[in-house]
């Protein structure tokens, strides 16, 4: 990242920041939301299924980046996003019903799947391919220290001041930040002037692993901290704790994880990643020790970093520059096509047959994934390995 804040100190500053100011308002909306929709609002697990999925509603509709993006610039769009993320922050804690708290979900959620695109399009169009995971890796480091700053808070101050001003004092900052950012995105930074929308046949499989990994992750997003808290009683506090240790890990396990796929290449890393998934599914399934769930809680966060294999590995098929900003919000559509889906069916399938179940569907859809991935062709993919770490 030093490299690229040397060669265009103005875009640097503002992929950092509003990276940062996204990381920490969503932490904060994620630790407390669980224990604040049982405690608060007394929802339930087909409840929290169907809060779940309206929160991936704004990610199905996401390839109407694409078009958004023909008309305003990567960068006024991850201000804007900021700027619903806040405001869905603040919204959430002046919910006291079930219709006010998806209505709140829904905006917050606008901001953060509408976010994650633009930046990542900023960033492969700025950077070479090369350099991409390790510059993602450091990035994802510093959304990691956020993030920690975000646990922390929550820790600090959830239950002195209360859920409610939590989230409205939150929100309201992070708001306020992204209408600040708004000017500044003006110009192209020396990003390409011209945006295309273009599906292609070759781009199957990286739809696809995109279609996978979003239902793996939405199980383990949805119903992870919602089995800790409704079967094992964990509080606001322990929630915070997990949060802050694994932020703490992340801060050096993605940079970690950037430098592996750089030096490894995207199927190495992924059928890695792939093959951890599969005790930790199980794990949930059938372990019943808080301190064994706690650790693969963490672990299961830091293969999240994962993701960053998909989106490199798209900047080497990619056939222009100019479809990338288009293609990762389709990619986003397609990865959320399952997880509006996923909730709600897991909670039916949670209230009908058990916890289990649907974290064993997670091991199934992990080995699809594993299976899928061995399919992987890169420029790279058999160039000898002479990277360092």
């Amino acid at each position: 990242m030093r490299r690229m804040f040397a060669d265009n100190r103005r875009l640097f500053f503002y992929v950092v920041i509003s990276n940062v100011l996204l990381v920490f308002g969503h932490r904060v909306w994620q630790v407390m939301f669980n224990n604040f929709a049982v405690e608060k609002i007394g929802v339930g697990p087909e409840a929290i299924g169907w809060i779940q999925s309206v929160r991936e509603v704004p990610g199905l509709l996401a390839f109407l980046l694409a078009f958004v993006a023909l008309v305003f610039s990567e960068l006024r769009i991850m201000a804007l996003s900021i700027v619903l993320l806040g405001v869905g922050i603040v919204l959430t804690g002046q919910s006291t019903t079930m219709p006010f708290l998806l209505l709140a979900t829904l905006v917050m959620s606008c901001g953060f799947h509408y976010f994650g695109p633009s930046s990542n399009g900023v960033i492969l169009m700025s950077v070479d391919r090369d350099r991409t995971p390790k510059v993602l890796g450091e990035l994802r480091s510093l959304g990691a220290i956020a993030a920690l700053a975000a646990t922390g808070t929550v820790y600090l101050l959830a239950e002195r001041i209360g859920y409610r001003n939590l989230f409205l004092a939150v929100g309201t900052l992070v708001a306020l930040a992204g209408l600040l950012l708004f000017p500044l995105g003006k110009g192209q930074h020396g990003l390409p002037p011209r945006r295309k929308v273009k599906l292609r046949r070759e781009y199957w499989l990286y739809y696809t692993l995109a279609f996978l990994m979003g239902s793996r992750r939405h199980i383990l997003t949805t119903f992870a901290i919602f089995l800790l808290v409704s079967r094992f009683k964990i509080t606001v506090n322990t929630t915070a704790i997990l949060f802050f240790v694994n932020s703490l890990v992340n801060i050096y396990a993605y940079q970690l994880t950037g430098k592996l796929i750089a030096r490894l290449g995207e199927r190495t890393m992924l059928t890695i990643g792939f093959c951890m998934l599969i005790p930790i599914f199980l794990g949930y399934a059938y372990v019943n020790t808080l301190p064994v769930l706690f650790f693969l809680f963490v672990l299961d966060n830091i293969l999240f970093g994962l993701d960053m294999a998909l989106v490199t590995y798209f900047q080497k098929i990619a056939v222009s520059p100019e479809e990338l900003t288009s293609n990762l919000s389709i990619q986003t559509t397609i990865n959320h096509i399952s997880a509006v889906v996923v909730p709600v069916l897991g909670g039916t399938v949670w209230v009908l047959f058990g916890y289990r179940a649907p974290f064993l569907t997670g091991v199934a859809i992990v080995v699809v994934s594993l299976i899928l991935t061995q399919l992987i062709q890169t420029p790279n993919t058999k160039e000898s390995i002479s990277a360092g770490i």
